[in-house]
């Protein structure tokens, strides 16, 4: 990969979602310390809450809505075909800017959900890596059903191993796309219809390892050409190669870290349950009351990521709760998750 005018310089494409964009922030930091020039491509939006060391450039790519975001779009269904056009557009003109430096770019790593930089990466005639951030399983769930190979709706209560190193499930096994498909629809059908293109990248990169995803890993190199570079967490948590790489660098949410974990120091070993349904699940009124009072019958101090409670129930629950629980809107899921008092 390495091009003619001097070192490699590989070009990592994020989307902007928080459990999107820290696996490819890992994977440019991971590539940095091997003395490859690597440059995050993310929206105007979001530029500024990816910090990384000095080695790594950071530049805009536009979604269409570069005063807002996401938030800015009418529909999910509008954002990412804005995305499409516009982030097609700039991302070309960003290739072309480096290509006129002494550092053109040899490699194009981006989201599978920005299924369309593979095509700006083709007409460049730049080697290709499509970034899978969920677990191969996962991924290979979508894959099945855009082969044919599995219905979409599943009928039955209990599906079949449907892969190699995948053990029967029952339907709520699944994935909350698949076990519930009109919800975030357009995700899914843009997960699903983009799934055959994957064969047309140079490489497939996994969040995952093979000591985990064996027996699966091993089916799906005859379908693609997959590459594990998994887990993709900061250094600190594995081998500790980067100095001073103790988080992701990215951070789309505001959030009181020292809070978090203030509280979580006045709580015995092993005490505390940690609750975080990610940034993208959107659970009912009613799932949130199941989930808050169960955590308040359970008598154990909780610490719970919610994005928003509206239901005046939840309302009355928080002022119930006094100092058993804390339940913020986002924190520092690494340093929560190996902090001695997380996991009774």
């Amino acid at each position: 990969m390495e091009n003619q005018r001097g070192h490699a310089h590989v070009l990592v494409v994020t989307y902007p979602a928080q459990g999107h964009s820290n696996p490819l922030v890992q994977l440019a930091k991971r590539l940095t310390s091997k003395g490859v020039k690597t440059t995050l491509a993310t929206t105007p939006y979001t530029v500024d809450s990816i910090r990384v060391n000095s080695a790594i450039a950071v530049e805009p790519i536009s979604d269409g809505f570069d005063e807002g975001g996401f938030n800015q779009a009418p529909t999910l269904e509008a954002y990412l075909e804005s995305f499409k056009t516009a982030g097609s557009k700039t991302l070309a003109e960003l290739i072309m800017k480096f290509n006129n430096s002494a550092t053109p770019v040899c490699c194009v790593v981006y989201d599978a959900l920005l299924y369309w930089a593979l095509g700006v990466a083709k007409e460049f005639g730049i080697p290709a890596a499509i970034m899978l951030t969920n677990s191969v399983t996962v991924c290979s769930f979508y894959w099945q059903i855009n082969r044919g190979r599995l219905p979409l709706l599943v009928q039955q209560e209990t599906l079949a191993a449907p892969m190699p190193g995948v053990p029967s499930l029952d339907v709520s096994d699944l994935p909350s796309f698949l076990a519930q498909p009109t919800n975030q629809s357009a995700y899914l059908s843009l997960i699903l219809d983009k799934l055959g293109t994957f064969d047309e990248n140079d490489w497939v990169f996994c969040n995952s390892f093979e000591e985990l995803e064996s027996e699966l890993l091993e089916a799906l190199k005859a379908q693609w050409p997959v590459a594990t570079i998994g887990p993709t967490v900061p250094s600190f948590y594995l081998d500790r190669r980067i100095e001073g790489d103790t988080s992701y660098g990215a951070s789309l949410r505001s959030h009181d870290n020292d809070q978090c974990l203030k509280w979580l120091d006045s709580k015995p070993l092993k005490s505390a349950v940690y609750v975080s349904f990610g940034s993208m699940a959107c659970l009912s009124n009613d799932q949130l009351q199941e989930v808050a009072w169960g955590l308040k019958a359970s008598n154990m101090p909780f610490l719970w990521v919610a994005k928003e409670f509206k239901d005046h129930r939840l309302l009355e629950f928080i002022d119930s709760i006094g100092e058993a629980g804390l339940i913020v809107t986002w924190c520092n899921q690494l340093e929560v998750l190996a902090h001695r008092a997380v996991g009774c």
